[in-house]
């Protein structure tokens, strides 16, 4: 197998070099990334790596490279590398933004740390952004002027970020700076999605369950009820009748089912759909208290990065304000900008509906302290992690009443079958 000897940044901003055996480059620079490390070059090289030291596995002899390239195509791997991406998603932003402050902070000029990631970056979406912002750079632009051309991919929060470290000469420490916002913010919206998918996955189990009895197990008993009329007991009439229906329009019920599902989120795309959604998200129980805080936080959390790399607090407020995603508590802050604009402080034109006293008190302290940066910091920490709290202390209470909720309905249906069967067996007595 070929070998490799490459020079790397380490996540410590360390250079790193050595030989690897790969089968050609790209699986070398996958090498790399798998061990942390970033490639700043990658040349082939006539030495030999020597083997390692130590158990009788290692002495063991290796399938040649033709055999071991066949069995490894059979296997599925996730962490393969995905070719031909359509878009440049969250995940390349924090790989990418994460990279360029370990490539700056090594003293890499930008240019070339952009070059670095241009020649092992996957062909498609980022290997064509990666360009693009290369051949800014080249035409004696900024880096944030060439961010600017891809809004899809970078918002203002993050193009603002990259402006200030710009200015005052600290990009590298900007960028790191950025990635621990974006990965504090992954982290967060993953450990709500990865909560929600045991009870998602129940509430699936518990209507596919219902639609089988009735679809398929109630009408097999049909036959024995036919006689009986109105001396069937009423619960078992009633699911008897639900059975015809699911039985014999099951598929019209799918077919609505798949029209309301279609017709609800055209409508929540809409100005009152949307109004309508946000205002139950503040107001349904347990989880109005979630999305108000996690909204809090995220608001806090973007503009004290902001202020903290120097951004100007007009500036930092506007931008703080259009990161808000539910509408209403948005348009409660809009005047934010105009109100500060006129002299007026953070902490008075907050809006005393959205922010607790604990989070109006840490910001005025804030400001009178001179370190609002910092209190709005905490204030975001804090609401993050009453977030997660709260997140988890509602699916303890949403799981056991989906399984309860599930096992009454069979448990219902199951009754009234009994029941019928019972009512049979008196008349035959």
């Amino acid at each position: 197998m070929p070998a490799f000897r490459y020079r790397a940044v380490g996540q410590s901003g360390s250079i790193d070099s050595g030989v690897l055996n790969a089968r050609d480059l790209a699986s070398a620079q996958r090498q790399l990334r798998a061990q942390r490390l970033t490639p700043l070059s990658v040349l082939p090289t006539a030495e030999v790596v020597q083997p390692r030291e130590g158990s009788g596995k290692d002495s063991l002899p290796l399938p040649d490279a033709e055999t071991a390239r066949v069995l490894l195509g059979r296997v599925s791997s996730g962490t393969r590398v995905k070719k031909g991406k359509k878009r440049f998603d969250r995940d390349d932003v924090l790989r990418f933004t994460a990279e360029m402050a370990v490539l700056l902070n090594a003293g890499l000029p930008l240019d070339r740390a952009i070059k670095v990631q241009i020649d092992s970056a996957a062909d498609g979406a980022q290997k064509t952004l990666l360009e693009e912002l290369l051949e800014s750079l080249k035409g004696g632009k900024a880096l944030s002027a060439g961010l600017e051309k891809r809004p899809d991919a970078f918002n203002h929060f993050y193009i603002n970020m990259v402006r200030s470290g710009e200015a005052s000469g600290h990009l590298s420490d900007v960028l790191r700076e950025l990635a621990t916002y974006l990965e504090r913010a992954k982290t967060v919206r993953a450990s709500v999605i990865s909560a929600l998918i045991y009870p998602a996955i129940l509430a699936v189990v518990a209507v596919l369950s219902v639609f089988v009895m009735l679809g398929f197990v109630v009408p097999e008993f049909e036959a024995l009820f036919e006689d009986m009329g109105e001396s069937l007991p009423l619960l078992t009439r009633a699911i008897v009748g639900l059975g015809d229906v699911v039985s014999a329009w099951g598929w019209l019920l799918v077919l609505l089912s798949t029209v309301t599902v279609w017709w609800a989120r055209r409508w929540f795309a809409t100005a009152k759909g949307r109004e309508w959604l946000d205002l139950k998200s503040l107001t349904l129980p347990l989880v109005g208290s979630i999305a108000l805080k996690y909204e809090v936080a995220r608001f806090a959390r973007t503009m004290g990065t902001l202020l903290n790399n120097g951004v100007a607090m007009l500036r930092a407020t506007d931008i703080a304000v259009g990161t808000v995603g539910n509408s209403l508590i948005r348009a409660s802050l809009l005047e934010l900008p105009q109100t500060i604009k006129r002299g007026g402080r953070l902490s008075q034109a907050l809006d005393a509906r959205v922010f607790s006293p604990v989070a109006l008190q840490m910001v005025r302290v804030g400001e009178e302290s001179g370190s609002l940066d910092t209190m709005l910091l905490e204030l975001a920490q804090v609401y993050e992690s009453e977030v997660e709290d709260e997140v988890k202390r509602a699916l303890t209470l949403l799981e056991p009443a989906l399984i309860l909720g599930m096992g009454g309905i069979i448990a219902i249906i199951i009754m009234g079958i009994l029941m019928g069967i019972l009512s049979v067996n008196t008349l035959v007595v």
